[in-house]
């Protein structure tokens, strides 16, 4: 199960959004050709990931923009596409960015205290994105998204209230920390968990300064532009203001 859209394009041009993605593509198309050798790849990871028994100040921000696979690049954009703009449309640029970049240092932070010391470099932008979602809860709880929920060969589309999607995700990040491994399991739940939580905490101040529980009932749950309307054959273009 994983969103595909949600309904509710932002107002206006997410740049700071499409340059995140643009980032992380090209970083990680720049060292693509190191995963046919896995010795020299190590050895690119060691240089910049997130490890945590031997965490470098500089890799909580370079292994926010390091992938391990072309899923896991391609994952981590959509939810980035999805639910960026809208955050960034309320935040502003710069206080977009500077929400994104403190999320991922955090999440990676939180990664590195409860993992017990592993030495599996961690790479990805997902403990920066999962604030994304935490903040994306906070601020619009019944946006709606649709989610393409796959079951071995049956295939269906759902569309539901962004609250019921993102806090099952943040609650099987959290099963999936409490029964993991950090040597051996391939997910860094705790930075999920941490990042989605202090995305929240983050977004907090927004939420007040809007009315709180006021900018819910004035808005609805649903970020303030036109609903995007989907068809099964196309997609609909929203303008957005300049």
């Amino acid at each position: 199960m994983f969103p595909i859209r949600d309904h509710n394009p932002s107002g206006r041009t997410p740049y700071v959004t499409y340059a995140l993605i643009a980032i992380n593509i090209v970083v990680f198309l720049s060292y693509w050709p190191l995963f046919e050798d896995p010795r020299r790849l190590m050895q690119f990871y060691d240089a910049y990931a997130l490890i945590p028994s031997d965490p470098s100040l500089h890799s909580y921000l370079t292994s926010m923009f390091l992938h391990g696979g072309f899923w896991h690049i391609a994952g981590n954009m959509l939810f980035l596409w999805i639910f960026g703009d809208n955050l960034e449309d309320e935040m502003g640029h710069v206080g977009f960015l500077g929400f994104y970049l403190a999320s991922g240092v955090v999440a990676g932070g939180v990664h590195v205290v409860l993992s017990n010391g592993s030495s599996v470099p961690t790479v990805g932008a997902s403990g920066a994105i999962a604030g994304v979602m935490g903040g994306y809860l906070l601020l619009y709880p019944r946006a709606r998204v649709d989610i393409l929920l796959i079951i071995i060969i049956f295939f269906r589309i759902f569309s539901v209230p962004a609250w019921i999607m993102l806090v099952l995700w943040f609650a099987l990040q959290l099963f999936g920390a409490v029964g993991s491994d950090p040597e051996t399991g391939g997910v860094a739940y705790w930075a999920h968990a941490g990042g989605f939580i202090i995305g929240a905490v983050l977004t907090l101040p927004v939420w007040l300064k809007l009315g709180g529980r006021a900018y819910w009932s004035r808005t609805h749950g649903v970020p303030p532009h036109p609903e995007a309307r989907y068809s099964r054959s196309s997609l609909p273009v929203v303008r957005r203001r300049r």
